[in-house]
């Protein structure tokens, strides 16, 4: 059987693997195949291969300057799939959590418990996109300034130990500078940060941010805009790749439909990157944030 009609048999055993350790198994063995840990750059070098019983063996170098990843989950709020996989991770991790959705204050208050930061995660119009999949309390480009703060002053009381936000979709909200200069400027006066989600390349956000001195980050690599365990594994590839010529990363990935699946990633993918990387808050990473490649979502 030849690489492709091996990936697509292990694809497909995955997605229909019911059992959680048969299908972290399977993941092992997805990403021992590409070769995710696997990188060139002289201070870092992971490897790992799969053994006949598909056990994950790792040989790993050591750094010689530690890299930092922050985790981020978006979607947290209506009892989506992968909800309780992502607060049992191994790591903190930063919640985005919509307001207004029927378990917010409940999945924000056991990320409080477990010690994860909390953000809001605020529903933006997207240039694409259906508006029903944005949520109670949206922004949307035809509301006036009052309106517009006043949703989002909304949305960061229904999102308990909220200390930041992020965009749910947003592509067009997030290039509209009136639209943003309210938002961070809500951001600002209740003292929150802001992550940039970058669902497009139009994103006026550092720039309204460095206006009205409002912190930012921004995101660097999406785990899962495509819902399979193959893909999922394959961004983590992207994120050791980012993390040869910078000394963080900031990813995101989705409770929902591909929430067991990313979850289920991270879980085999963090003790394998766990002794060269540590995994922050991120807020860690406020002060040395930047923008780099423009990243653009479907149904952005």
């Amino acid at each position: 059987m030849g690489r492709q009609q091996k990936e697509k048999a292990w694809k497909q055993e995955v997605v229909h693997t019911r059992s959680w350790g048969r299908m972290s198994i399977k993941i092992a063995a997805i990403l021992a195949l590409c070769g995710l840990y696997t990188v060139g750059a002289s201070k870092t070098s992971f490897a790992i291969s799969a053994d006949r019983t598909g056990s994950a063996v790792q040989e790993i170098t050591t750094l010689q300057e530690q890299r930092a990843v922050a985790v981020v989950i978006d979607d947290f709020g209506n009892g989506m799939n992968g909800t309780a996989e992502m607060m049992r991770l191994p790591i903190k991790i930063t919640a985005a959590i919509m307001p207004f959705m029927p378990t917010t204050k409940l999945d924000a208050e056991e990320a409080h418990r477990l010690g994860h930061d909390i953000i809001v995660h605020m529903p933006m119009e997207p240039n694409k996109g259906l508006k029903k999949w944005l949520g109670p309390g949206a922004l949307t480009t035809d509301l006036s300034d009052e309106e517009v703060k006043k949703r989002v002053e909304a949305a960061i009381d229904d999102v308990p130990h909220a200390i930041g936000m992020n965009n749910h979709m947003g592509s067009k909200v997030t290039a509209d500078e009136r639209m943003m200069r309210i938002v961070l400027g809500v951001c600002k006066e209740r003292g929150l940060f802001f992550l940039d989600s970058r669902t497009t390349y139009k994103t006026v956000v550092p720039k309204i941010a460095e206006e009205l001195g409002v912190p930012i980050v921004s995101n660097d690599v999406f785990l899962d805009d495509v819902y399979s365990v193959q893909h999922i594994s394959k961004q983590i590839g992207v994120l050791r790749k980012h993390l040869e010529s910078h000394v963080s990363c900031i990813t995101i990935g989705h409770v929902g439909p591909p929430g067991k699946f990313t979850a289920s990633v991270l879980q085999q993918s963090i003790p394998v990157l766990q002794p060269n990387v540590q995994f922050v808050k991120l807020t860690a990473l406020i002060r040395g944030s930047s923008m780099n490649d423009p990243l653009v979502l479907p149904n952005s």
